[in-house]
């Protein structure tokens, strides 16, 4: 988009002003004639090297926000698995043999899904969602397998899914 000298300086103040892109695209179109869509309109804002406001400015070496652990899962039952703290002692230990299935159709809102039954015949279901993250639902509310069970029914799980090509 080519302006000219006038045009650049009257988004220049329009940036100065604290006007958001929203608000420039419009005052460029009742101005000066211009149809911009908003992608546009930061290109052009960019090639001016200014700076909206609007914009807050990014530092660098920033730590990742962690996810909420108390965000729905896509089973109603379905808790994510469970990580001990320090002071937590481990459920009884496990013989490491779990048996599990998948699901034909994946329950809604799942990749994949089925369901498991760890040595100590207790059961529940096991997804895995569109973002990679795996999830078990007990049948049993507060059950937490063994350890060994967990790492059982993860290599169990890298099996059946490398046989359907996951």
């Amino acid at each position: 988009m080519n302006l000219d000298d006038a045009q650049k300086k009257a988004v220049a103040s329009w940036i100065a002003d604290g006007l958001k892109l929203s608000d420039i695209q419009k005052r460029l179109a009742t101005e000066f004639g211009l149809n911009l869509t908003y992608m546009d309109v930061r290109f052009l804002v960019d090639d001016l090297k200014l700076i909206p406001k609007d914009v807050p400015k990014v530092e660098k070496n920033l730590a990742l926000p962690t996810p909420p652990q108390n965000q729905q899962s896509p089973s109603a039952s379905a808790e994510p698995v469970p990580d001990l703290a320090e002071d937590e002692s481990p459920a009884p230990v496990g013989t490491g043999k779990v048996s599990l299935s998948v699901d034909t159709v994946a329950r809604p809102g799942t990749l994949v899904s089925g369901s498991v039954t760890f040595s100590d015949s207790q059961g529940g279901v096991w997804y895995l969602d569109q973002m990679g993250r795996l999830g078990i639902g007990p049948k049993q509310q507060g059950y937490k397998p063994s350890a060994a069970d967990l790492q059982a029914f993860q290599q169990a799980l890298e099996t059946e899914l490398s046989k359907i090509g996951f």
